[in-house]
């Protein structure tokens, strides 16, 4: 079974992981406020892999010269490439494209909410691709890594406390009762996810060549799961 696929297959068709509007322009604008305090100046060049449906990069096009988004679901990347193609700053791209890069291109990449879906033989080379694609001084900015000891509880908290602060608990109680029965919850419970502790993801980290820590506040809303800054040795 290859899952890094079917996870593919399940982020390019409708899906309920966000509970309305107001939950996915809240979850994307944070998101890219973040991401946006991490460029490093103007004339920077950013990598956001696996960025999803990225509704507000161009709060960080603001602050940088180029933001490639790149996203393994077709139906996603078209809606990106739409959205964004009156901004010269923002480019839509394959995986593939990825790959094809020069070497030390990128000065910031940015992997949010991605590496529990990754094989470890899958994270392995795509850590390697990363440090090829790094430019000297740059930075990889690794997101929302699950601890063993985190699980669903966790999150239907986080999001509760999110959807109180913005105004959308009533979607969330009903996204949730969603969330119960959709096919993320299937899919899930049938492949599982990648879980690390702080330790095994610094020694992967370490063994891909490069220098990391983890940073004091996760960049998504779940305060228990880690994000890790990284650069090449």
């Amino acid at each position: 079974m290859d899952a890094t696929a079917d996870w593919r297959s399940f982020w390019d068709s409708h899906h309920s992981i966000y509970v309305n509007d107001r939950h996915k322009d809240v979850h994307y604008r944070a998101i890219a406020e973040q991401i946006a305090a991490f460029v490093p100046g103007p004339s920077a060049r950013v990598l956001d892999f696996g960025c999803g449906d990225s509704l507000h990069a161009d709060l960080v096009a603001a602050v940088a010269a180029e933001v490639m988004l790149s996203d393994a679901a077709p139906s996603v990347r078209a809606a990106m490439a739409a959205r964004f193609a009156k901004n010269p700053r923002i480019k839509v791209l394959a995986p593939e494209d990825v790959e094809k890069l020069p070497d030390r291109r990128l000065d910031l990449i940015i992997v949010n909410s991605v590496v529990q879906y990754l094989s470890a033989a899958e994270l392995e080379r795509l850590l390697a691709l990363w440090r090829r694609l790094l430019a000297a001084g740059g930075t990889l900015i690794i997101a929302d890594v699950i601890p063993p000891d985190v699980g669903a509880l966790s999150d239907v908290m986080a999001l509760l406390r999110l959807a109180a602060r913005n105004g959308f608990l009533l979607g969330a109680l009903a996204g949730l009762a969603r969330t119960a029965v959709s096919p993320y919850r299937k899919l899930r419970n049938t492949l599982g996810i990648a879980q690390y502790t702080e330790a095994q993801f610094m020694q992967k980290l370490t063994a891909a060549g490069f220098t990391a820590e983890r940073l004091p506040h996760n960049m998504e809303h779940n305060p228990a799961r880690m994000t890790f800054r990284a650069r090449v040795k």
